[in-house]
């Protein structure tokens, strides 16, 4: 199980090119990735994003690349272009003799003037770098998911001391819920002495009564999903493969399921422990939001 939470960073350099990959990602229902390219490098988006799909199943994720050029080639990128330095030394001298002005002409005056010196367009073939952007790539998802699994780790075990909350609360239900029909038959007929009514313990309309409350209260089924809601969820805890949406689903059919037997209870003891379950099955549900 893991997080939707991580980071990742990657490099691999070729022939005086260095190409390096962040990668970042945070809680997201769905797959969410933006990728930030150098305009050389826009045509490998399709192939960064498949690669990212691959391995993540879901998260906003940020990918970052850039490639730098060693020493050597840079200055192979910087063009002068000596024929308009001239024309701007003439022309400034021109404009010297005209308006009579002093003042040196300097070397940086020139290089400063706009288009003496430019970076030359720059080319790159995607097809031979891909190779080096994928390799730095690979760098980052693997320290990402990582970093995700490791957070998973914690996640889980946090979720499953929730869980055993859970159980041990509805082990407490499913003990006291049998009294509750019995307490009723008890309180019935405890009412009807008391108004001085001479009713025998088995009349027909008494005996309606206390099967129609059963029946109304009657919270087993609840129960027994509930438990193999528990079950399930314990299973994905260990799973390898992406459960967020999973645990999701069944945190709210639990939620459901407690909602109805809080509805039915006719106890306080069972009213007590779902006020109890509702809380501990709110940590869950924000700490689900996490799992990939």
């Amino acid at each position: 199980m893991r997080s939707m939470t991580g980071y990742g960073h990657g490099e691999s350099a070729r022939e005086g090119f260095k190409f390096t990959v962040e990668l970042n990602s945070v809680n997201r229902k769905q797959s969410d990735i933006a990728i930030n390219l150098p305009k050389e490098l826009a045509e490998l988006e399709p192939r960064i994003r498949d690669e990212i799909n691959a391995v993540l199943a879901r998260g906003k994720i940020n990918a970052v690349v850039a490639y730098h050029r060693s020493a050597g080639k840079a200055e192979e990128q910087v063009e002068l272009d000596e024929a308009l330095a001239l024309a701007y030394v003439s022309a400034i001298r021109k404009l010297q003799r005209k308006t009579k002005l002093d003042g040196a002409v300097t070397l940086d005056t020139v290089l400063r003037a706009p288009g003496v010196l430019k970076l030359a367009e720059t080319t790159v073939d995607v097809e031979s770098v891909w190779p080096q952007v994928q390799a730095a790539l690979q760098k980052a998802l693997g320290g990402l998911v990582k970093m995700r699994e490791k957070e998973g780790k914690h996640l889980a075990a946090d979720l499953e001391t929730r869980l055993a909350t859970l159980v041990t609360g509805v082990a407490e239900i499913r003990k006291v819920a049998p009294e509750t029909v019995k307490r009723y038959r008890e309180q019935l007929h405890a009412r009807v002495a008391e108004a001085g009514l001479t009713v025998p313990l088995d009349d027909e309309r008494l005996v309606k009564e206390v099967v129609f409350f059963a029946d109304r209260c009657d919270i087993s089924e609840e129960l027994t999903r509930l438990e193999s809601h528990f079950k399930q969820f314990r299973d994905c805890l260990t799973s390898k493969e992406p459960v967020g949406r999973t645990l999701d689903f069944l945190s709210q059919e639990m939620n459901r399921e407690i909602n109805t037997i809080g509805s039915k209870a006719n106890a306080a003891e069972i009213s007590r422990v779902v006020v109890q379950l509702k809380a501990e099955l709110e940590k869950i549900r924000e700490q689900v939001q996490n799992i990939e």
